[in-house]
């Protein structure tokens, strides 16, 4: 990776919830973590002590989490996609399958969460949808045959 380009894509909100799950972290759960380790080692014996070592596993995860999200934070760009003339990062597309309309955001890979309409650019549908414009049709292969996607609207 060189030093000029960034890893993560996000959106603004993307962006904030990330800070805001580190914010979390980094204030509430070390505190609570802290405190249960604490209780634990009271109890006695370590060695065989569910607790501590569930309060222990916790804390490598969160551990873990605030690295993640840091090393996010440090390489993020922010999307800020201003055309609705074609599909690109950042846009909300609303397409038309044969079962209805749905509405897609287009994100980075580090935000995608497909049961909330964010799907990634690297998604097979993500990738598909990139470049087009209102109008158009897109098919996208699936493991059941071939989906096609109409552009409605890009916003």
């Amino acid at each position: 990776m060189n030093g000029t380009k960034s890893e993560f894509h996000l959106t603004a909100d993307g962006l904030q919830a990330l800070k805001d799950e580190l914010q979390e972290l980094t204030t509430s759960k070390r505190g609570e973590i802290a405190e249960r380790l604490k209780e634990a080692k009271a109890d006695g014996d370590l060695s065989e002590n569910a607790m501590y070592d569930a309060a222990r596993d916790e804390q490598s995860f969160v551990e873990g989490r605030i690295s993640e999200i840091e090393h996010i934070l440090k390489h993020a760009a922010v999307i800020s996609n201003k055309s609705s003339s074609a599909v690109a990062l950042g846009s909300k597309v609303h397409v038309e399958l044969e079962e209805g309309e749905v509405e897609y955001v287009i994100v980075g890979s580090t935000e995608a969460n497909p049961d909330k309409g964010y799907i990634s650019d690297q998604s097979p549908i993500g990738k598909a949808l990139l470049g087009k414009k209102k109008g158009d049709e897109v098919h996208v292969d699936v493991p059941s045959g071939t989906m096609t996607y109409r552009i409605k609207h890009i916003a």
